[in-house]
């Protein structure tokens, strides 16, 4: 079926789409845990200058390809050169592998929204609690199948109507509600010495290991090589300035990672006592620490209800850019009508989704080199596939299409302020970066199986 391509309006769209993206999980919990492992200041000075080189280098490398070729990942690099169409296909493995486990987790946060709201503040910071739900056959699944509709309607309703208008509500919300609860949280007795912590840099924090770590967050934080990107760069108006919107995107990205640390990292202090190794917990540190802390706090429950609702919000709008990234291949590639392409989506998110609910119960005996189904599905998009995808990318800007390309599409709609960081960047210090990444996390991984 053959329809008409669909577009943002213009850049606020386009940029407030792009930030949602960008803005998920990995900042509301992820971002701040390694921020408080890796030397609190330190780790945000490392991350801000990777965002504004590294992550500046690839973010309008895939949104140029993507407005270039005005197609999504498999269609830009075949367009461009036959030959390397499987850069491609393999960005587009990369959301299908993520979009099945990240909506499980988007359940999770549903149903503790859910809890807190229908008041069961105590219930959610039981010992044991977080275990138990995961574990249940049946109730994750009910809650996976809300979140991935809830997203799959939005993705329905196209890029204009859904993915735009929702962007535009949902991010400044989300906004609002980081800074409400951060603001509310600096009042909470001990909360200032987590504050301090956060955003003053230690020196002997930093090492290679940092700097690992923050560019290893990078991809998590900005949807980098995961096709999303060049997706929404082929939805971009020609009058609308590429450079601009990365440098708000990456604005937008960080100052919300930022604030969810300024957030979480001095309620977890203050709750702990001081104790950093409380910060270090995973998924655990917003499913079980996190409840925890909102039933110790005054008001606690109406605060627990505004952070859920704000983790479901950054949830969603990172879901529906995954989403949107698997059916524009499939309209473009496979000639399908976007309602088909939606349904063909919910049932890939049930065959891989399932399993990841699963494996946290039920099939929590069947493992794939040492892990359970969610954690190697996460494992081998996030930490092989996106550093690989991101690595060839590299490549075929820098020494197939070369540099020019990118920067004759990008001056199409203004002047190329950071071009010459741009030429080196993609030539040569990124793919370094890229490697040590990847090698870094297979080394990790092995490290773990001795374990």
């Amino acid at each position: 079926m053959d329809e008409k391509r669909s577009g943002f309006t213009g850049k606020l769209g386009f940029v407030m789409a792009a930030a949602g993206s960008a803005v998920g999980l990995g900042n509301i919990w992820r971002f701040p845990y390694l921020a408080a492992k890796y030397g609190g200041g330190m780790f945000l000075l490392v991350y801000i200058v990777l965002a504004l080189t590294f992550g500046f280098t690839l973010m309008t490398a895939e949104i140029s390809l993507g407005r270039k070729t005005g197609l999504s990942p498999i269609g830009a690099f075949e367009s461009l050169n036959k030959k390397y169409s499987f850069i491609g296909y393999l960005a587009f493995i990369v959301p299908a592998i993520i979009l099945p486990y990240y909506s499980v987790i988007g359940g999770w946060v549903t149903k503790y929204l859910v809890e807190f709201i229908i008041g069961g503040t105590k219930n959610s910071a039981a010992d044991g609690y977080f275990g138990d739900f995961i574990a249940a056959p049946v109730e994750p699944i009910v809650w996976f199948l809300i979140f991935i509709g809830a997203t799959a309607l939005i993705v329905l309703l196209g890029v204009e109507k859904g993915i735009e208008k929702v962007s535009k509500i949902m991010m400044p919300v989300l906004v609002v509600l980081t800074i409400f609860i951060g603001v509310y949280v600096l009042f909470m007795p001990g909360a200032i010495d987590g504050l301090l912590y956060y955003v003053t840099p230690d020196f002997e924090h930093f090492s290679a290991t940092t700097i690992l770590a923050a560019m290893g967050q990078l991809f998590y934080s900005m949807s980098l090589a995961m096709g999303i990107m060049i997706t929404y760069g082929s939805y971009m108006k020609k009058d609308v300035n590429i450079e601009s919107c990365v440098k708000n995107i990456e604005i937008f990205d960080t100052g919300i990672a930022f604030l969810a640390g300024m957030m979480i990292v001095p309620a977890v202090f203050a709750f702990s006592g001081g104790d950093q190794s409380a910060l270090n917990k995973g998924p655990g540190l917003m499913f079980v620490t996190l409840p925890k802390v909102f039933d110790s706090m005054p008001g606690g429950s109406i605060i627990g209800i505004i952070f859920f609702l704000l983790v479901l919000l950054a949830a969603l709008t990172s879901s529906i850019s995954i989403m949107e990234t698997i059916v524009s291949v499939l309209q473009d590639k496979f000639k399908m009508g976007r309602k088909t392409a939606c349904f063909a989506v919910i049932g890939l998110c049930l065959a891989l989704g399932l399993p990841s609910s699963l494996g946290n119960g039920l099939w929590a005996d069947i493992k794939i080199i040492g892990m359970n189904f969610l954690d190697f599905f996460d494992f081998i998009s996030n930490s092989v596939i996106m550093p690989v995808v991101a690595l060839l990318t590299c490549f075929f800007v820098g020494y197939v299409i070369k540099p020019d390309a990118i920067a004759e599409e990008v001056e199409k709609s203004g002047t190329f302020k950071r071009k010459k960081l741009f030429y080196v960047m993609i030539k040569y210090i990124a793919p370094i970066c890229i490697v040590l990444i990847l090698v870094s996390s297979l080394l990790d991984i092995f490290g773990i199986m001795k374990i």
